[in-house]
């Protein structure tokens, strides 16, 4: 049986990732309170995979797991993409007029501002992770605390959802990375996800993103980080179709390797279809 890391509890976002995933495999999944506990028994190869959100179509990037991989010897082979749908949980006979304090953690409260624009006697209130928060209301016992979470939360829980979707966009959606230790390679990888810090000199950019387009490769993603111990400096995570392993690929990141102080490879794997 394989073990698998995900952030949070029973009916967190990234435990519905992981079971889609990992779905007709026998699999353990292992909930964290933290990305970096879960990049720390990576490492000591106590898990075999971690399922990690890095995007959002509503927040965009999810950079405390992005900014996590530079540090760790992680090597992508999956994605999955699951819809995002918040529903306001609370202790069953709860009126929405009982609410003060609404829980969860601070990904989902941030997706779901026009609800406490629209509430404004509801107060928004971080916590561990949208699973724990459902927890955290039911032992309260105090119909004044409300959380944010999955329909699963709210099932496992035995909590009641008294509203539906309540996140600003209704097409709201998480992307996950699958991510191991091993040297792992799908057979039809078909997108690769990079790290650049580029050359600190005039046009770095444009002439190391050139190659791509001169190669006639699709980047479907570029966000700029900042460089930890330099200031105002940045390095970027670049997604690209295509498999590093094929040579066409294999040479237009040799080319945007000589425009680079770093150049890494996250890894390729087959890119997740989006849900209908």
């Amino acid at each position: 049986m394989i073990r698998v890391g995900i952030q949070g509890s029973h009916g967190t976002f990234s435990e519905i990732a992981a079971v889609r995933y990992f779905a007709g495999t026998e699999a353990e999944r292992i909930g964290y309170p933290n990305f970096p506990a879960i990049m720390k028994d990576l490492d000591s190869h106590q898990l075999d995979y971690a399922v990690l959100p890095v995007e959002n179509t509503t927040t965009g990037i999810i950079s405390r797991t992005y900014d996590l991989f530079q540090y760790h010897d992680i090597h992508a082979v999956g994605e999955v993409l699951v819809p995002i749908k918040e529903n306001l949980i609370v202790i069953p006979g709860t009126k929405l007029e009982d609410i003060r304090h609404v829980y969860s953690h601070p990904e989902a409260l941030s997706q779901c501002q026009h609800f406490f624009a629209e509430h404004p006697a509801c107060h928004p209130v971080t916590y561990q992770d949208t699973s724990k928060s459902v927890e955290f209301v039911r032992n309260s016992g105090d119909k004044s605390n409300a959380a944010l979470a999955s329909y699963l939360a709210a099932e496992y829980y035995g909590m009641s959802s008294l509203l539906e979707n309540v996140n600003d966009s209704t097409l709201n959606m998480t992307r996950f990375l699958v991510v191991t230790w091993r040297h792992e390679s799908h057979p039809e990888a078909d997108k690769t996800s990079l790290m650049l810090v580029l050359k600190h000199e005039p046009g770095s950019l444009y002439r190391a993103l050139a190659e791509l387009a001169d190669a006639h490769i699709d980047m479907v993603k570029l966000e700029s980080r900042p460089l930890p111990g330099r200031i105002f400096e940045y390095m970027f995570y670049v997604d690209i179709i295509g498999n590093e392993q094929d040579p066409h690929i294999h040479a237009a990141l040799e080319a945007l390797a000589a425009h680079c102080v770093t150049l890494r490879s996250f890894g390729s794997y087959k890119a997740a279809d989006k849900p209908e």
